[in-house]
C-alpha cells in the first residue's frame, strides 16, 4: 500500500477524498448515511471501501492493518459489502440489511454497510431501508453508491450526504495500473485509454490478449455497416459476442455452486431424481443464475456499444479538428475512413442511434432488435 494509504486506489478524486477523509478525522462532519455517485469506472465502490477501512482503522486509512486489509477484502466482521450479480436487489435482502444494520458492531468502531448497486434497490427495497436511514441506529454507517442521484429514490438521496466522483484522468488510470498491478507503462496508457477511463475495464484490456481482440472485432463495425444485410450481420456479431463471454464467465461458476449446494442439502448429485425440497432449491438457484447471466450480457453489449461509440466520438473530434486526444489512437485509417464518410451531423446522428440503443436495452428491449436498429442507423453513406 502506498504513503496514501487506502486512498491510493481511488485515483483522480481528490475532492471526494478530501471530504470522506475530513469525516474520518472529524466527528462533526461524520454522518450515518452517504450516497456516492459517478460515472462507470469512476470507483465508486472503491471509495466505499476505502472510506469504510478508514472508519475502523485506528490511524484513519493506514492501509496495512488488520482492519484496512479485511475492511478492503471484505472480511472484516463489521463492514458487509454487497453486490448484486442479478438484475435487482430485492425487498427481502433490503430487510435483511435492515436487520443487520440493528445490530452493534461486534469488534470495530462502526458497522458499515456497503450497497455497491443501490440504483438496482427495487422500489420497495429502497422503501425498506428508509426507516433505518430516517431514524439512524447509533455506530451503523450506510454507504450507498449509485450512477447518478436521479438512480436513488428521492427519499433516500435527501437524507443521504452526497459525495460526487467524476471520470478520472487516462493518465491517472496508467498510473495505477503500472504501480497496482505491474502493467507495462505502454499497455497501461493504451488500457486506461481505451477503456476511457473505466478502471476495471483498463485492468481487463492489459491483462486480456481475448478482451483486447473482442474490442477490435467491435469497433472495426464501424468501417464496414455499407448496405442492410452488413448492418444485420453487425447486430448478429455484436450479440454473439456478449453471448459467448457470458457464457464463458458463467458456466463453470454455475456448475460449481450447483455442486457447492447440493452438497450442502446432502443430495446425490448422480441421481436423476431429487427431493422436493432440492428441486426446489436447485429451481431458485438456476433462477438466480439466469438473471445473473441476463444482466452480463447486457453490460457486455452495452460495454461494446461504448466502445463503438469511441470511434465516431473521434471521427467527430477529426473532422473538426477540436485539440482534444483522440481514444483509438491505434485505429487511425477506420476513424479517418469514418470521419471522411459521414457529415458531422451525420456522426452526431450515429452518436445518438448507439445511446438510443443502450437505453433501450436498459428498459429490458430485446438487445438483437435494438442493435439492429442502431446498425442500420450506422450505414456509411454511399
Amino acid at each position: 500500500m502506498t504513503a496514501a494509504g487506502v486512498w491510493g486506489q481511488t485515483v483522480g478524486q481528490p475532492e471526494a477524498v478530501r471530504v470522506l477523509r475530513q469525516a474520518v478525522a472529524d466527528p462533526d462532519a461524520m454522518t450515518h448515511a452517504w450516497l456516492l455517485t459517478g460515472p462507470p469506472g469512476s470507483g465508486r465502490s472503491v471509495a466505499a471501501r476505502s472510506f469504510a477501512a478508514a472508519l475502523q482503522c485506528p490511524e484513519g486509512g493506514c492501509g496495512t492493518c488488520l482492519e484496512c486489509r479485511t475492511s478492503m477484502d471484505g472480511t472484516h466482521a463489521d463492514v458487509s459489502l454487497v453486490a448484486t450479480s442479478g438484475l435487482s436487489i430485492g425487498v427481502d435482502h433490503a430487510r435483511e440489511l435492515v436487520r443487520l444494520g440493528s445490530t452493534r458492531p461486534s469488534v470495530g468502531r462502526y458497522r458499515v454497510i456497503v450497497i455497491e448497486d443501490a440504483d438496482r434497490l427495487t422500489e420497495q427495497a429502497a422503501n425498506a431501508l428508509l426507516k433505518v436511514i430516517e431514524e439512524p441506529v447509533s455506530r451503523t454507517v450506510w454507504l450507498l453508491c449509485a450512477p447518478s442521484l436521479d438512480d436513488v429514490i428521492i427519499t433516500v438521496r435527501s437524507r443521504s450526504r452526497h459525495v460526487r466522483l467524476r471520470t478520472p484522468p487516462v493518465e491517472a488510470v496508467a498510473d495505477l495500473l503500472v504501480r497496482r498491478d505491474g502493467i507495462d507503462p505502454a499497455m497501461a496508457a493504451y488500457a486506461a485509454r481505451a477503456a476511457q477511463s473505466h478502471v476495471g475495464i483498463a485492468k481487463r484490456l492489459a491483462t486480456d490478449e481475448g478482451a483486447r481482440e473482442r474490442r477490435h472485432t467491435t469497433v472495426s463495425i464501424a468501417g464496414r455497416i455499407r448496405r442492410v444485410g452488413d448492418a444485420i450481420d453487425a447486430a448478429a456479431d455484436l450479440a454473439s459476442i456478449a453471448d459467448e463471454e457470458s457464457g464463458a464467465s458463467s458456466a463453470d461458476r454455475d456448475a460449481a455452486e450447483r455442486r457447492q449446494l447440493l452438497e450442502r442439502l446432502g443430495a446425490d448429485a448422480a441421481s436423476r431424481t431429487q427431493p422436493p425440497h432440492v428441486r426446489s432449491a436447485v429451481a431458485a438457484l438456476e433462477r438466480e443464475q439466469k438473471q445473473r447471466a441476463t444482466r452480463f450480457a447486457r453490460d457486455v453489449v452495452d460495454r461494446s456499444l461504448v466502445d463503438l461509440m469511441s470511434v465516431y466520438r473521434d471521427a467527430l473530434v477529426l473532422r473538426l479538428g477540436t485539440p482534444v486526444p483522440l481514444v483509438n489512437t491505434e485505429l487511425g485509417p477506420l476513424v479517418s475512413q469514418v470521419a471522411q464518410a459521414f457529415t458531422p451531423e451525420g456522426l452526431l446522428h450515429a452518436i445518438d442511434a448507439i445511446g438510443t440503443a443502450r437505453e433501450r436495452i436498459d428498459r429490458n428491449v430485446a438487445p438483437l432488435l435494438a442493435l439492429e436498429a442502431m446498425c442500420l442507423s450506422l450505414r456509411l453513406p454511399r
